[in-house]
């Protein structure tokens, strides 16, 4: 008897394991389910694409003549809300000897599945995902025994395997690592590249109007809808990224400009996490423009280090801690989320403003928006990580809990006591004055250190440090602003208390 090939919304690879030796009578399933539409009230934009892209792929599989049953959300009243209600269904439509299906990249679905052949009364078969370049025997391998879990060391590993950016045994150029040229800030008039904007199909529009209708009260801009839906477009997309945005990729990859929400940024990740890219073909592509001279070393070692080293590096991380790394709190944070997470209007700070905004209007912010706008605020402001968790797996849409977690709750908020980071990732105005051109309009003066117009992270800053003195003084990355932090008078350490208590208890963080 045939096999139920079940795909999931990630997985729209067709060299997917769960394929593999599929036959012509077996029946690839898929479904747009309420339940992952709604675990947590993802952005519109992000369900969009997501229900779009699984669309397209199916009728990409039908051409290459594959049985597929789909479900589709318009279908939900009578049709199955989880996963196995789908499954279960296409069970009852025919007779199958097995489900097939690709593992699941997040624990709550992997939990899951290990329910599903009791309850369904067909044998499961669960295969690896092979889309990534490091498994997870070969993560454990790799961080058994360590005191830590440096993503460094990974990486040179990812590099070796790989052979990218390799000069025989030794790394192109001679050097691991190009991060200290790829720190500039973008100059005054700077124009970022043109972007491939992709316009909706038939298939796309039909599916902007059903999210409209069934999740326009979840958080985000629907419309303008622009991303790419199918493998052909993400490949026009990753071509167009390397040929007008990865020259100075390097240089400007930490810079932020009022009004630029893309800069030189790949904007591919929505892309390869989805399935539709794989990120060693995308390595490839970078590496193959370095080579042919059309890009330099320093912003293609980086652009590569940032898929075959942080994102193997992240996805190990979460798959070796389990499901009660979320659980962790280590600097004991419990403030509330504020309101301007939400609605960028809600606050005066220029910086956070913008980069609310952007995720708001594209389900899209850049990396260090990510990680030292909002996830610093949070981090200095003592949000409770759980919050900040859901509103990151919400807003983007590259975000799976995956990649998710590990970037939030470890790299931002240093929830997991340095697993993830040696060092808490916070900062005052200075960094952000530095990298962007937010702080020249913003109500707060950025040079101001404490006081009602005073930037906010700056006095946020060395309460962050202050109240945390006990759990963080003894990282020596951090000796030097304990030093001075104990330069400081009881007088400023009073006044930087009361003005950071004052901020956060007016923006409902306390």
């Amino acid at each position: 008897m045939p096999a139920l090939r079940v795909i999931l919304g990630d997985q729209l690879s067709h060299d997917v394991a769960a394929l593999d030796g599929a036959a012509d009578d077996d029946l690839v399933v898929m479904a747009e389910v309420r339940g992952e539409a709604t675990y947590v009230r993802h952005h519109q934009k992000k369900i969009a694409f997501i229900f779009s892209a699984m669309r397209h792929f199916a009728a990409e599989l039908r051409e290459k003549g594959r049985q597929v049953r789909y479900f589709h959300i318009e279908d939900d009243e009578d049709g199955p809300h989880t996963l196995r209600a789908a499954a279960r269904k296409a069970l009852e439509e025919g007779r199958f000897d097995e489900i097939v299906i690709t593992e699941p990249g997040e624990w709550r679905l992997a939990e899951d599945l290990r329910r599903w052949e009791g309850d369904l009364g067909v044998p499961v078969r669960v295969v690896a995902d092979d889309r990534f370049v490091c498994d997870h025997e070969t993560f454990e391998e790799w961080a058994e025994g360590r005191d830590d879990l440096l993503m460094e060391s990974f990486y040179r590993m990812m590099r070796r395997k790989t052979g990218l950016l390799m000069d025989g045994d030794e790394p192109e150029g001679g050097r691991w690592n190009y991060d200290k040229e790829n720190r500039k800030p973008a100059p005054g008039g700077y124009e970022p590249p043109k972007r491939i904007d992709f316009q909706p199909d038939d298939i796309t529009s039909g599916v902007l109007t059903t999210v409209a209708e069934r999740y326009g009260d979840h958080f985000g801009a629907l419309q303008p809808f622009h991303m790419a839906v199918t493998r052909a477009e993400a490949l026009r997309a990753l071509n167009a990224f390397i040929g007008r945005a990865l020259p100075e990729f390097g240089d400007y990859q930490d810079a932020m400009l009022g009004g630029e929400a893309y800069l030189n940024h790949s904007l591919l990740s929505a892309y390869i996490n989805a399935g539709l890219l794989g990120p060693e073909e995308v390595c490839e592509k970078a590496e193959a423009a370095y080579r042919a001279g059309g890009a330099p070393l320093n912003a293609v070692e980086g652009f590569i280090r940032q898929i075959i080293g942080w994102r193997e590096y992240i996805r190990g991380v979460y798959w070796l801690k389990g499901p009660d790394y979320a659980k962790t709190n280590h600097l004991n944070a419990s403030g509330k989320l504020p309101d301007f997470y939400w609605d960028p209007e809600k606050t005066d700070m220029a910086c956070v403003s913008e980069a609310v905004r952007h995720t708001r209007d594209h389900a899209y912010s850049h990396h260090i928006q990510r990680l030292m706008i909002t996830g610093n605020f949070a981090l200095l402001a003592g949000v409770e990580p759980a919050e900040v968790n859901e509103w990151y797996l919400i807003v983007y849409s590259d975000a799976f809990e995956w990649v998710q977690l590990p970037n939030t709750h470890g790299m931002a908020l240093f929830a997991d006591g340095g697993v993830v980071a040696t060092k808490p990732y916070a900062a005052g105005g200075n960094y952000i004055n530095k990298m962007s051109d937010y702080c020249k309009g913003c109500a707060y003066s950025v040079k101001d250190k404490t006081g009602e117009k005073a930037c906010p992270f700056n006095y946020l800053y060395w309460y962050f440090l202050d109240r945390n003195e006990d759990r963080l003084k003894g990282l020596r990355r951090l000796n030097m602003p304990y030093n001075t932090l104990g330069k400081f008078s009881v007088e400023r350490r009073n006044e930087i208390r009361e003005d950071a208590d004052r901020f956060l208890k007016s923006i409902g963080v306390r």
